[in-house]
Parts: C-alpha cells; sequence; structure tokens
C-alpha cells in the first residue's frame, strides 16, 4: 500500500482508515470502492496513491474491468518511461482484457521498447518458470510481459502442455538449469487453454539416451513428454527459493505423460521401437 504526505480531512480521513482497514482484512471490493470514491474528489497529491491502491485492489479481485478504468486514472500522475508501477497493473489488466492497444501503450509507458504489430502480442520473451496455481512449477516461454505458454507436461493432468498463464510481474523464487537462473513466477489465472490433453505410458528402454531420443521426436513435432520420476515435490516455503533443475533418474522401466493426439503418440512410440526393436517397447497409452 501506499500512502502521501498530503494531509486529508478528518472525514475523508476516516473513510480511509476503513478502506485501508477492509485491505489489510483483505477485503479487497470495500477497499477498492472507498478508495476510488475518495480519489475521484479529491487534490492530485493524494488522488496519485489512492488510484494506484484502488486499481491495486480491482487486480487483487481478478475484477479486470474495474482495475483497467482505475488503473487508467493511475496512470494520469505518473511519468511515462519510468518504469513506474501503476502502468505494469494498467499492462496487466488490458492484457486479461485483450485489450491489445492498451497493453502496448503500457509496457511502452512502462520503459519498454515498443512492441510491433497490433492484435494479440506472441514475442519470444525467453524461458522462464511458472507457479501454477495447483503449487506445481513448469518451465514456460513468455510471450509478453505477463503472458507465458507451458512448455512441460504438467504432472497434474488437470493442467496442460501449451496452455498460455497470466503470471504475476513480481518473481517468487528462481530455478536454475545449465548454470542459468531464471525467476519463477506466480500464475493469476488461464489465460488459454490447450487442447492436448495428458496422456500416460509406460515405456522400456536400455538407456537414458533411449528416452532423451523420444522426448526429441515429440518436440520436433511441436508436443511435450515428461518423465514422472523426475518430480520434486516441495513445501510452498521451500519452492520459492532457489533450486537447481536435474533430470530424473533411470531404471529401464519409465512411465511417461505425453502431450499429443492419441494417434500421433501412438506412431511416435512405434517408430522409436521399431529404430530400436532390441532395446525399446511401450504399452498402456490411455488418457492421464
Amino acid at each position: 500500500m501506499t500512502m502521501t504526505d498530503d494531509a486529508p480531512d478528518a472525514a475523508i480521513e476516516r473513510v480511509l482508515d476503513e478502506a485501508y482497514a477492509a485491505f489489510d482484512a483483505e477485503r479487497y471490493d470495500r477497499a477498492g470502492e472507498l478508495l476510488a470514491g475518495v480519489a475521484a474528489g479529491v487534490a492530485p497529491g493524494l488522488a496519485k496513491a489512492l488510484w494506484f491502491d484502488a486499481a491495486l485492489c480491482a487486480l487483487r479481485m481478478r475484477d479486470w474491468p474495474s482495475a483497467r478504468d482505475r488503473g487508467l486514472q493511475a496512470v494520469r500522475f505518473v511519468e511515462r518511461g519510468a518504469n513506474e508501477p501503476a502502468y505494469w497493473n494498467l499492462g496487466t489488466a488490458a492484457t486479461a482484457l485483450r485489450d491489445w492497444d492498451l497493453a502496448r501503450d503500457c509496457w511502452a509507458g512502462f520503459g519498454m521498447e515498443p512492441l510491433p504489430g497490433t492484435g494479440p502480442i506472441d514475442i519470444d520473451g525467453g524461458p522462464t518458470c511458472v507457479r501454477l496455481g495447483i503449487g506445481e512449477v513448469v518451465w514456460a516461454r513468455r510471450i509478453d510481459p505477463v503472458r507465458a505458454r507451458v512448455l512441460n507436461v504438467p504432472f497434474d493432468p488437470s493442467r496442460r502442455y501449451g496452455e498460455i498463464v497470466l503470471h504475476s510481474g513480481a518473481p517468487s523464487g528462481e530455478r536454475v538449469s545449465g548454470g542459468v537462473t531464471y525467476p519463477v513466477f506466480d500464475e493469476i489465472e488461464l489465460f488459454e487453454a490447450s487442447p492436448l490433453a495428458t496422456l500416460a505410458v509406460r515405456v522400456t528402454a536400455r538407456d537414458a539416451d533411449d528416452i532423451e531420443d523420444l522426448s526429441a521426436r515429440f518436440a520436433r513435432d511441436g508436443y511435450g513428454m515428461e518423465v514422472l520420476n523426475s518430480r520434486v515435490d516441495r513445501c510452498s516455503c521451500c519452492s520459492e527459493g532457489t533450486h537447481r533443475s536435474e533430470r530424473g533418474r533411470f531404471d529401464g522401466e519409465q512411465p511417461l505423460f505425453i502431450a499429443a493426439p492419441e494417434d500421433t503418440a501412438h506412431a511416435v512410440l512405434d517408430t522409436w521401437t521399431r529404430d530400436r526393436p532390441d532395446a525399446r517397447s511401450w504399452t498402456d497409452l490411455h488418457p492421464a
């Protein structure tokens, strides 16, 4: 929460006390309503903080139209190109509402290079990690400042490879892979579902290279594969620390999750097996 040095009169001060008490109690609907009501009638020095906090309340509730409307008021009081969080919050709301022109303007207003084009933003923002609402951390590729496409097959089949997630702007942990550290962002909401349901299968292979080869075959076709024994469970506190990514152990027989149409998965598994029939086999392909 933010405050200001401007001194409101006693009546306004009582309303603000109630508003911030509601905020602390996570009653964001009441807090936002009170803050916006006061912000509309006070001097700019006080209005700047109140509009920001009112928009933040709407953001916490996922009330995207109110977050946009209050955010538009909040950015009136801040400098463009100065990394002001009011622009970031408004950009998040605009993205959730699929208002791509406003989102582009917000990222430029925040201080980023202008994003080219019109319509949905889809840039290659590089790899990152996202903590899904179910608590699982997955690898993803950022397609704009607050969205990422999931690149793992989640261990929970209720979530899917290829879905697009709206995520927070502040990291809550790190993952290290190949000597590079990547931030972990918390999911705000599922932005776009994936059509690829998760399949389960059990494969037998002679060595770890066989499993890597199978994964590469699915990846070449734009699909995903996950070795179930690579799963590492952590409590919520530990999950927010820094962790190194490790390969799952190999024991000759592997349960896998696959994200691909069933007929495609069947064909890839058959081809993979035929290439080394003495070392590879699979069985029991079914929806997870």
